[in-house]
């Protein structure tokens, strides 16, 4: 089993998935009996919601993660010299860049379907500091393999008042050689194609955050839309239904009424059978009466 491999898959997944997916191939590495891999897998942490927003951003934003590194390094190597000019536009840049990452970071777990708050995404913000501030958590963050928050402090250290002064007598300047003047300026190119590339970053970051919140309210409108339809033909179903039960309650009465009739009807014909029968019963006695008489005066006649 690739270790390797697994691993990226596994902080490519959401939270919510990931202890599963992690379990799943550990245990499948000690069936193949593969123990340090399966150690390896299982000692995996699940990334928190924050840190997960953040290796999404470096999985799916890949160029714009490279130039947020360089400005890191650009960032690092200006408090270690102190110079003044570079911290000042590194700093601005960072501050921009890091808002519109962070952003871009919301659209991405949003469109992932696992929205971020704000806590959330102050804690993305935070990562994002702790990138440009610490190499141990911006190779990790590069590759989308980060783990948990940074426990170190964000940001860089304070830099003392007054370091970037400049002396109240500076000393008389000397004359460089050509080669130091051409690397000089070499450098100032650099910094200013790096200054360059981080504004054109940050631009592109906040256009890609337009984007992806022009598609999310274009997604609103079209789920409003829908949920309007929706409930257009849900209370024309109701009205439908409201005007059946309506023709059916008049049946019903109808029939109601009708079923009285026949009822009242049905009851006076049984009276009125009732009546005939005890008559006929009567009636019944009557002529057995008689027909018993006449046999006992038949009976009592003497033969002629």
């Amino acid at each position: 089993m690739d270790v390797e491999q697994v691993t990226d898959e596994l902080y490519g997944l959401r939270p919510s998935e990931f202890t599963a997916a992690r379990d799943a191939y550990a245990a499948e590495a000690r069936r193949a009996k593969q123990t340090a891999a399966a150690r390896a897998i299982a000692a995996l942490r699940r990334p928190p919601l924050a840190v997960w927003a953040a290796n999404l951003l470096a999985r799916e934003r890949p160029r714009e993660a490279e130039r947020f590194l360089a400005l890191g390094e650009a960032l690092r190597e200006a408090h270690r010299t102190l110079d003044g000019d570079r911290l000042r536009e590194a700093s601005r840049q960072q501050h921009r860049l890091v808002a519109a990452l962070v952003r871009t970071a919301a659209g991405l777990a949003e469109e992932a379907g696992q929205p971020a708050s704000d806590a959330v995404l102050g804690d993305v913000e935070r990562i994002l500091h702790a990138v440009l501030a610490l190499p141990d958590v911006a190779g990790p963050w590069a590759k989308g393999r980060l783990a948990a928050m940074p426990e170190a402090a964000v940001g860089f250290p304070a830099v003392p008042p007054g370091t970037l002064t400049a002396p109240a007598q500076a000393p008389a300047p000397r004359k460089e050689r050509p080669d130091r003047t051409r690397e000089k300026a070499d450098e100032a190119e650099k910094a200013e194609q790096a200054r360059a590339a981080a504004q054109a970053e940050a631009a592109r970051a906040e256009a890609a955050e337009a984007r992806a919140v022009l598609a999310r309210r274009e997604r609103a409108r079209d789920a409003a839309r829908d949920a309007e339809t929706a409930a257009r033909a849900a209370v024309e179903e109701t009205a439908d239904r409201l005007r059946r039960a309506e023709r059916e309650r008049e049946e019903a009465l109808k029939a109601a009424a009708t079923a009285g009739r026949t009822a009242k009807e049905a009851a006076e014909t049984l009276r009125a059978a009732e009546t005939a029968l005890d008559e006929a019963r009567e009636a019944s006695g009557a002529a057995e009466e008689r027909a018993r008489r006449h046999a006992r005066h038949a009976g009592g006649r003497s033969p002629s």
